[in-house]
């Protein structure tokens, strides 16, 4: 299935340019217009998924599969010193198109992009109780 108004479905099927570093039969592989850094690349999937919560595990195996060794091809290429697999789900996690794809991120010793959060402390009782969720 595809969604005629996502513009991540018409660079995967190729109704809209871009930068095309991979592609096979399911996904096609894009550097991204805005990077974070050199190399920052997507992996769009063809078919239309909004998020993880929709993607078929057979396509989201395929997907992860497809991000290692897009990480070990762009290591090699671009000489990075390390590497980021990200995947967004939702307005608060930072999902702004809402079509699944993991970014592709290499880095670079200084490179200045800005991933992660600072860590909260939580109490064990806390603890306790977050964990008692998952019984439920």
């Amino acid at each position: 299935m595809k969604d005629s108004n996502c513009i991540f479905c018409k660079i995967a099927n190729g109704e809209i340019p871009s930068a095309t570093i991979y592609e096979d039969g399911e996904f096609r592989v894009i550097l991204d217009r805005g990077p974070a850094t050199w190399g920052h690349a997507l992996i769009l999937p063809k078919e239309h998924f909004s998020d993880i919560y929709e993607i078929e595990d057979e396509v989201l195996t395929k997907a992860f599969v497809l991000a290692k060794k897009m990480a070990e091809r762009m290591t090699e290429v671009l000489k990075c010193d390390g590497f980021n697999i990200i995947q967004n789900n939702g307005s608060p996690a930072g999902q702004t198109v809402f079509h699944f794809h993991i970014h592709l991120l290499p880095r670079y010793t200084d490179d200045g992009a800005k991933i992660g959060w600072k860590p909260n402390e939580i109490s064990d009782e806390d603890l306790k109780k977050c964990l008692e969720q998952f019984s439920e």
